[in-house]
């Protein structure tokens, strides 16, 4: 049996007992409701081996991560994409270590992918800043507000890139408009 080349990956990373740091497992929980042929879904813990296993070799990785940033806005939604020719984003820098208890961050899988010649065609990174990272299961209430609009911004990412490569998309596929 021949198996599919996926067109994208969308990796949600973090800790869902751990609040807000859930977005990222809460985001590919979402997004499993909703018809993506040629998408792998991912919910990884952000060591950058894994990511770089996960990412390797496709045309367009999505990765979503809780930050803790000061000053705080939580639930805003931060999106970089992430140049792989060229030094590391800001914003992806600033954003370095994720709210969760993975304590190497996207930088890092990033360096030590470019070294191992194991990086995607192209990495865009959302990233949602949190109010609590402390235990529990449940996502505070700006990150959970956030979530609706996260999955937006990610299937438009999502049809940008199906779109761009002149397949149907999964969108016009599903007879869904996800403008």
């Amino acid at each position: 049996m021949k198996t599919a080349v996926p067109t994208a990956v969308v990796i949600g990373v973090g800790n869902e007992y751990r609040r807000d740091d859930g977005i990222g497992p809460a985001l590919v929980a979402a997004l499993a409701d909703h018809w993506l042929p040629g998408v792998r879904l991912v919910v990884s813990d952000g060591e950058p081996a894994r990511l770089m296993d996960d990412w390797a070799a496709v045309p367009l990785a999505v990765v979503v991560d809780a930050v803790v940033c000061e000053p705080s806005a939580p639930g805003e939604i931060h999106r970089t994409d992430v140049s792989l020719r060229e030094p590391a984003d800001p914003v992806v820098e600033t954003h370095a270590h994720s709210a969760g208890s993975h304590s190497l961050g996207i930088p890092d899988a990033l360096r030590l992918a470019a070294a191992l010649d194991r990086l995607p065609g192209r990495l865009v990174v959302f990233a949602v800043e949190a109010a609590d990272v402390g235990f529990g299961t449940e996502l505070t209430t700006p990150a959970a507000a956030a979530l609706p609009r996260l999955v937006e911004a990610v299937l438009g990412e999502l049809l940008a890139n199906t779109t761009e490569r002149g397949k149907p998309t999964a969108a016009t596929a599903a007879g869904r408009d996800v403008r």
